[in-house]
């Protein structure tokens, strides 16, 4: 059998820092919704700058697209 040291570390620290919201005072579950809710929006706030790259993108191909093939038919 192998012996084991006895634990003379603190105790962990992220078990009390992860507990559940709802055992927790009501100011820190307050303040966890709103930075689930700042997370969320970020991640939307994101996703839309991605989308309006990539239509302005597509966008400036189209317009450089029209501009070559009108002075390569240009008179």
């Amino acid at each position: 059998m192998e012996s084991q040291a006895p634990d003379t570390q603190a105790p962990d620290t992220r078990e009390l820092e992860s507990q559940a919201p709802d055992t927790q005072a009501p100011e820190a579950r307050a303040q966890h919704a709103l930075e689930q809710q700042r997370l969320a929006q970020e991640e939307k706030n994101e996703r839309h700058v991605w989308w309006f790259l990539a239509y302005f993108l597509f966008g400036i191909h189209i317009v450089a697209f029209v501009m070559i093939y009108a002075v390569t038919h240009a008179k």
